[in-house]
């Protein structure tokens, strides 16, 4: 549970999940690169995405990661 935002939970998501929950009215692909367009801008997010074993040809974002974005993106 995320207290900003009860029904967000941090957990595994593929990156399509994370980005259809950030851009919902996006389709999937469009979703996924405004989500990896934002992280990518924010030199300090990526490097700690890579820092804690984020590989750009992943599907997935572990928890850990999850965690990271919504603490610089904030909660979708």
């Amino acid at each position: 549970m995320n207290p900003t935002n009860p029904d967000f939970t941090i957990r595994a998501y593929s990156k399509k999940e994370l980005a259809l929950i950030y851009f919902p009215d996006s389709m999937p692909r469009t979703a996924v690169n405004h989500l990896m367009a934002i992280i990518r801008h924010n030199d300090m997010l990526w490097d700690e995405l890579l820092r804690i074993g984020y590989r750009p040809n992943t599907k997935t974002f572990t928890p850990r990661q999850v965690r990271a974005i919504i603490d610089w993106l904030g909660t979708p």
